[in-house]
């Protein structure tokens, strides 16, 4: 059973289809080679009809339409586990209503695009696909629960992270309408710092005449100042209310040094609500895509750096390193040590480039 809600699948961006399609694949009844994960529905079926479509439906994207949902399901056989597509997106709320009625739910990758480029694409099509997928124990990824105080943290830091990138825009609006301002505008802005210029454009005049160029920049640059002390309200306003949520919700990790309240706040959001689907410190590497990826071929045995995994904390991963190395007197000390060897290696590398460069000349 999939959730076709994506945008590739209709659906405009940022708005949920009003129904989704479903299928359901028979499998035969439970013995001791088959495990939980495995099974997307057990129907009384002989063994060589394993993978058989049993039947397709449409439901509307409502309460009412989950519990018809899962109605339709049962009466096919007993649920044991259900592959949603966007489970962090458009399947969440069906992610949640599955759990509340303690049905396995697994969390689908979108459809391999080779597959799709050969079968083709419709509803059908991408709801089978998710459902074969768990049947046969491709997929048995477990999906965040979102029902907890990570996910309230994960509200609140979607509107900072949206205030801090509209503030950026506004400066940088600033300081455009700036150059291209008329010389008496823009010689007496130019050269001031952010936090002046935004106070002293806040608080400026405006003109009477809106047809005259002058005039109509200062308005302007004044609305944009204006904007951007409200925006930077609005942060500080989101960085008091996260600031104890996180506190509370791993008091130990906002303690490391190099930790602060925007990456604890995405490590938190990339672990989820239920963090126990982590079951190591390497998965937890991958999930951040910072463990290396095997990329060894005959006698050459390497490794490369993972491009994969979530890249907002493996840019949290970063900083926190970053402010380690920077504030921990251990790695300062090593760093100051180790300069000036790293300078004579330098000079003793240019000075056998420049010989070398004069051999030649002279050959």
């Amino acid at each position: 059973m999939s959730d076709e809600l994506g945008p590739g699948n209709g659906a405009q961006a940022g708005h949920a289809q009003d129904c989704f399609g479903v299928e359901v694949v028979a499998k035969p009844p439970l013995d001791q080679g088959v495990g939980l994960g495995d099974l997307l529905i057990k129907g009384h079926h002989l063994p060589r009809q394993l993978g058989r479509h049993l039947a397709t439906a449409a439901f509307p994207t409502t309460p009412d339409g989950y519990h018809r949902l899962l109605e339709w399901l049962r009466a096919h056989g007993e649920v044991r586990a259900v592959g949603v597509e966007g489970t962090g997106a458009y399947g969440s709320e069906l992610a949640r209503f599955l759990r509340t009625n303690e049905v396995t739910v697994v969390d689908m990758d979108r459809p391999d695009r080779k597959a799709r480029r050969a079968n083709g694409n419709s509803d059908s099509v991408d709801a089978y696909a998710p459902a074969t997928a768990v049947l046969s124990g491709r997929a048995n990824g477990r999906p965040k629960t979102r029902d907890g105080i990570v996910e309230a943290i994960r509200s609140l830091r979607v509107v900072r992270h949206l205030a801090i990138k509209s503030r950026t825009q506004t400066i940088n609006q600033i300081r455009t309408l700036i150059v291209s301002a008329p010389a008496e505008v823009r010689e007496r802005l130019r050269r001031l710092p952010i936090y002046h210029l935004i106070a002293q454009l806040a608080r400026s005049r405006l003109g009477a005449d809106l047809a005259d160029p002058i005039c109509a920049v200062r308005t302007a640059l004044r609305r944009l100042a204006r904007r951007y002390q409200h925006l930077t309200e609005e942060i500080a306003e989101a960085d008091a209310e996260l600031e104890p949520l996180i506190a509370q919700a791993a008091p130990g990790l906002v303690e490391l040094v190099g930790v602060g309240t925007e990456t604890a706040a995405q490590l938190l959001i990339t672990a989820g609500d239920n963090p126990d689907r982590l079951k190591s410190e390497a998965s937890v590497a991958h999930l951040c895509g910072a463990s290396p990826i095997s990329a060894s071929s005959g006698r050459t045995n390497r490794h490369r750096l993972n491009r994969g995994g979530g890249r907002q904390a493996n840019h949290a991963l970063r900083t926190i390193a970053s402010c380690g190395c920077a504030t921990t007197p251990a790695h300062g000390s090593m760093s100051r040590d180790a300069r000036p060897k790293a300078r004579q290696r330098r000079t003793s590398s240019a000075a056998s480039n420049a010989s070398l460069r004069a051999r030649s000349t002279s050959t």
